[in-house]
C-alpha cells in the first residue's frame, strides 16, 4: 500500500507513482473504446467507465487508480445542465444571484449512481495494493464554467463575478463545496481509499482572492471529510504563488506543478506538513530517453529531499499525443530508484 503510505507520510519500500488523466486518449486501448460510445455515454457506464480506469493499471503498474470521470459530472446532479462540445458547456450560464439559486444539493445516489457502480467494480477488480483515488472539481474551478459557460484562458468573467457580485459568489461556491463534499463522501462510501480535489484554474486568483474566496470553500470540503479516515488529495494548479495561502489546508497531500521545485513548495507550506506530490513536466515525455531520465532523477532526489514523503506524478495531466512508451519509462525508473 506504498500510495496510501506515502500519503498518510509514512515509510515506503518504494516511492509510489501514478499520473494525472493516466485512463485516457494517449492510450490507444482507450482510443478503441472511444471509437464507439461518445464522452459522455462513456462516463455514465460503469463497465467501461471501470475498463478505461483498469487500462493503465495493467498497462505500467501504477501504484492508485483514478476514477474516469469528469469534474463537470456531479453537477448534472445539482441542477446544472451540462453539455461537452469539445469541453464542458454551460448553455445557460450563471451570472445573478437568482441564477445562483439553480445550483441545488445533490444526493449521490439520484445524481451519479453510475459513478458509484463505477467504483463498486473497480474494487472488486484492482488488487487490494491498489487504491482508487475519487475525485471532484475544486469550487473556483467548477465557478469558472458556471459562470464562463465553457473553457478559456482566462474565465475573467468568472473573476468579474466575484467582485461585482460577491455575496452571490460566496453562496455559489459555498453550494458547490457542499455538493462536492457530499459527492466525494460518497465515492468513500463505495470504496474509494483517497479522494483529490482538482483545482485547474485557481491559479487565475491572486493571493487576496484566494484567501477570501476560494479557501474557504476548500477547507469547508477537506475539514468535513476528514472523519471519512482516507487520505485528501488537493491541487491547485498553477498555484505556486498561493502556496502559503494554502498552508494549513485539512489535507495530507498537496500537488505541486512543475513550475515551482518541491522543496521550495515545501518550504513554502511549512516544511513537513504535508506529503508533496508531481512535479514532473509533461512536455519531458517528449524528450530523449536520456534527458526523460535526468527529468526523473532530478524529481525524485528533490522528492528524496522532503521531509514527509513524495508521490510521484505529472505536473499536470498527461497529453493526448505521448508515447506509452516514454509513460512506461517513467513509471519503471521511478519503481526501480531508491527510496
Amino acid at each position: 500500500m506504498n500510495f496510501l503510505a506515502a500519503a498518510r507520510g509514512e515509510t515506503v519500500e518504494r516511492r509510489p507513482v501514478w499520473i494525472m488523466r493516466q485512463a485516457g486518449r494517449y492510450l490507444p486501448e482507450y482510443r478503441a473504446i472511444r471509437e464507439k460510445v461518445e464522452f459522455l455515454e462513456l462516463t455514465r457506464t460503469p463497465e467501461l467507465a471501470a475498463e478505461v480506469t483498469l487500462q493503465p493499471i495493467r498497462r505500467f503498474g501504477m501504484d492508485a487508480a483514478i476514477l474516469f470521470s469528469d469534474i463537470m459530472t456531479p453537477l448534472e446532479g445539482m441542477g446544472i445542465d451540462v453539455a461537452f462540445r469539445g469541453g464542458p458547456w454551460i448553455e445557460d450560464p450563471i451570472r445573478s444571484a437568482g441564477d445562483v439559486e439553480r445550483i441545488t444539493p445533490l444526493d449521490p445516489d439520484a445524481g451519479v449512481p453510475f459513478v458509484l457502480e463505477t467504483i463498486d467494480r473497480l474494487v472488486e477488480a484492482l488488487p487490494h495494493e491498489v487504491p482508487v483515488i475519487g475525485f471532484a472539481g475544486a469550487p473556483f474551478t467548477l465557478l469558472c464554467y458556471l459562470v464562463d459557460g465553457h473553457g478559456t484562458k482566462s474565465f475573467v468573467r468568472t473573476r468579474a463575478f466575484l467582485r461585482e457580485e460577491p455575496a452571490a459568489a460566496r453562496e455559489a461556491l459555498n453550494r458547490l463545496a457542499e455538493g462536492m463534499a457530499t459527492y466525494l463522501a460518497a465515492q468513500a462510501r463505495h470504496g474509494a481509499r483517497a479522494l483529490m480535489l482538482f483545482d485547474s484554474w485557481v491559479g487565475l486568483l491572486d493571493r487576496p482572492t484566494f484567501r477570501e474566496f476560494e479557501r474557504p470553500a476548500v477547507e469547508h470540503i477537506l475539514s468535513s471529510l476528514r472523519e471519512l479516515d482516507v487520505p485528501l488529495l488537493y491541487f491547485p494548479n498553477q498555484g505556486g504563488h498561493l502556496l502559503q495561502e494554502v498552508a494549513g489546508v485539512s489535507a495530507d497531500v498537496i500537488g505541486v506543478d512543475w513550475r515551482i521545485p518541491l522543496t521550495e513548495a515545501d518550504r513554502l507550506l511549512g516544511s513537513g506538513r504535508y506529503t508533496l506530490q508531481g512535479n514532473l513536466d509533461p512536455s519531458l515525455l517528449f524528450a530523449p530517453g536520456e534527458t526523460l531520465d535526468a527529468a526523473v532523477d532530478r524529481v525524485i532526489a528533490e522528492g528524496s529531499a522532503l521531509p514527509r514523503g513524495h508521490i510521484f506524478n505529472l505536473g499536470h495531466g498527461i497529453d493526448r499525443s505521448t508515447d506509452p512508451d516514454a509513460l512506461a519509462r517513467v513509471v519503471d525508473r521511478v519503481h526501480a530508484a531508491k527510496v
